[in-house]
């Protein structure tokens, strides 16, 4: 009922930029908050942004602080993530991920289980 398609990935070198979007349709589709997680090769999946979508709060990896930013587009149902000053080590799949909006309990914006759907994914590859 919801898919989520992640589009703007690629090769970059390090210092460039990427601009990641995902889009989110599906007749019951409504969100809590949308977050942003990568996996790089070898490593856990790891929490990287998210954004409250009525609100518009965000909050961020320590990693990605400063270079990153997350920003929704409500009319699109369509979430970015703009990432500047790329390094080598931000290499990963990178994955979008939404909790549905009538779900209740806590919320806890790092935590993957918290989210109801996820993307295919889309591959970032930042060469030195």
């Amino acid at each position: 009922q919801v898919q989520l398609v992640e589009s703007g990935g690629g090769l970059v070198q390090a210092g460039g930029s990427l601009r990641l979007s995902c889009a989110a349709s599906g007749r019951t589709f409504s969100s809590y908050a949308m977050g942003w997680f990568r996996q790089a090769p070898g490593k856990e999946r790891e929490f990287v942004a998210a954004i409250r979508w009525s609100g518009g709060s965000t909050n961020y990896a320590d990693s990605v602080k400063g270079r990153f930013t997350i920003s929704r587009d409500i009319a699109k149902n369509t979430v970015y993530l703009q990432m500047n000053s790329l390094k080598p080590e931000d290499t990963a799949v990178y994955y979008c991920a939404t909790r549905g909006g009538t779900r209740g309990g806590s919320f806890y914006y790092v935590d993957g289980s918290g989210y109801d759907y996820w993307g295919q994914g889309t591959q970032v590859t930042v060469s030195s």
